[in-house]
């Protein structure tokens, strides 16, 4: 999926992308359209655990994710797949530009989940370190695959409804999902969420 040049007019009246400007005004966006069975994401919902059992940690080294580390914080949550050139050519530098901007705030976690639906083999756990030296990402990175022979989707796809590749999640202070898109442009983002943090 493409980026959309947009003015700032139609950014705020016709994206999924301002809600957290606009969570005071109550605008609720629809995903896909009005149409359930078409609609992807679980915004307005609280966010289930991440059941994912690999992870490495900022440095690169198998790690364990806590679920307890995301309470009570914003979250922004990175779906991804290492042969995804969406992923490349926007995902990864907006996820660094978040990353950096939030990385010594407490009150913010970002981290990213490679949920593998299909290219299996270039899509693997040991991508996870090479990324994350390629794009300086010192962030929590966790390997969710599916499964090739029963061609089930991996189980964060599953429990958060996402599109496909890249995906991003906000999630806010209370549990709940109040942004989920393919994308989320970091110049409106990144002001978006550092005037509500204060």
């Amino acid at each position: 999926m493409g980026k959309r040049n947009l003015s700032r007019r139609d950014f705020i009246t016709t994206t999924p992308l301002a809600p957290l400007a606009l969570l005071p005004l109550g605008y609720t966006p629809q995903v896909m359209g009005d149409d359930d069975k078409k609609r992807y994401g679980i915004k307005g919902r609280l966010a289930p655990p991440l059941q994912v059992d690999y992870w490495i940690d900022a440095q690169g080294r198998p790690g364990d994710f806590k679920q307890q580390q995301l309470s009570g914080k914003w979250v922004y949550l990175k779906c991804f797949q290492n042969w995804c050139p969406g992923c490349h050519e926007y995902g990864f530098p907006a996820l660094k530009r978040v990353a950096d901007t939030f990385a010594e705030d407490p009150r913010v976690e970002v981290l990213a989940v490679q949920t593998v639906f299909e290219g299996y083999s270039s899509n693997t756990k040991e991508d996870l370190r090479k990324l994350q030296l390629r794009y300086e990402l010192p962030i929590m990175m966790g390997h969710d695959p599916g499964d090739p022979q029963t061609h089930t989707y991996p189980q964060t796809m599953r429990d958060y409804r996402t599109g496909g590749t890249p995906w991003v999640v906000i999630i806010d202070p209370s549990g709940k999902v109040v942004f989920n898109h393919f994308h989320i442009e970091p110049d409106e983002f990144i002001p978006q969420l550092q005037k509500i943090l204060g």
